[in-house]
């Protein structure tokens, strides 16, 4: 019967504790949901505030990111101090967490802050094409940690960011237009002048070539076999590969209808009869 008694007496010690509590736990409960719904506002309303500015994509997704952490982590502490819980320790804790974390994850930690750099410097842009770490391709996403790259061949290239970010990268869009640089190759025995007239002439006729900064037709080499011509052009980024491979085209074409030999490598072989030169050999020795 005493035994019963403490039960009692102890059942009804906590449901008072359970009672008293119950008010700061319903706050704290309130506090989570209000709290989280007004996140998702806020970060809604700056997505739109981003979009109207026209931020790049990638530093619109970094931004909700960590607005979106941030705010809710400071949601939840504060609906643990209303619960009654100290938050004092907690913070320690998750100091002391967080520390072990990142030295767990120093890798992923350079990623992050390469991520960070590229997001703010702006090295390239979603859709740029580029070449960095042995990969060249557009730039199909960048996120925290890791950049995707969409191949010529249509492959998808995850290169994470700490490399990324320290290691150099061209970027073959953000001008808008690249400069060309093609190399043809006549005969010692044609006439330079006319290849020179041929080629400029094929220039002159591409549509998209910039003439500013002009079109240049240059005797680049005195090579073994060939007098080697640059032909240098500035071209807007839409219409560099299509004008690039009608070059390549039509100046062999161009070249052959005026005349010119494009000249190939040759070599000289020499066949010797060793039959007939150790019989000689053996003659001599006789005589001698």
């Amino acid at each position: 019967m005493e035994k019963l008694n403490d039960f009692s007496k102890l059942a009804k010690e906590y449901i008072e504790k359970l009672i008293d509590f119950l008010p700061d736990l319903i706050a704290a409960i309130l506090i989570l949901i209000v709290g989280f719904w007004i996140v998702k506002r806020v970060v809604k309303y700056m997505k739109k505030m981003l979009a109207k500015k026209d931020y790049d994509p990638a530093l619109e997704g970094f931004l909700s990111t960590l607005v979106t952490w941030a705010l809710k982590i400071l949601v939840v502490i504060v609906a643990i101090s209303q619960a009654g819980i100290e938050t004092t320790s907690l913070v320690a804790v998750l100091g002391a967490a967080g520390l072990a974390i990142g030295l767990a994850l120093q890798g992923s930690l350079a990623n992050f802050a390469g991520g960070v750099l590229i997001i703010i410097l702006k090295p390239f842009r979603i859709g740029d094409w580029i070449e960095a770490q042995g990969v060249s391709g557009s730039v199909k996403e960048v996120n925290l940690f890791y950049t995707k790259i969409n191949t010529f061949g249509n492959q998808e290239a995850v290169i994470p960011n700490g490399s990324l970010a320290n290691d150099n990268i061209v970027n073959y869009t953000v001008n808008g237009i690249r400069r060309e640089n093609l190399s043809f190759g006549i005969s010692y025995d044609d006439d330079i002048k006319k290849a020179k007239e041929v080629l400029m002439q094929l220039v002159k006729e591409q549509d998209g070539i910039m003439e500013d900064p002009a079109p240049q037709v240059l005797v680049a080499e005195l090579a073994d076999s060939s007098v080697n011509f640059s032909v240098r052009y500035f071209a807007p980024n839409d219409k560099f590969w299509d004008i690039h491979w009608n070059m390549i085209e039509e100046g062999k074409i161009r070249l052959e209808e005026a005349g010119m030999t494009i000249p190939y490598p040759q070599r000289d072989v020499y066949f010797y009869d060793q039959t007939k030169m150790n019989g000689t050999v053996e003659k001599k020795e006789n005589n001698a």
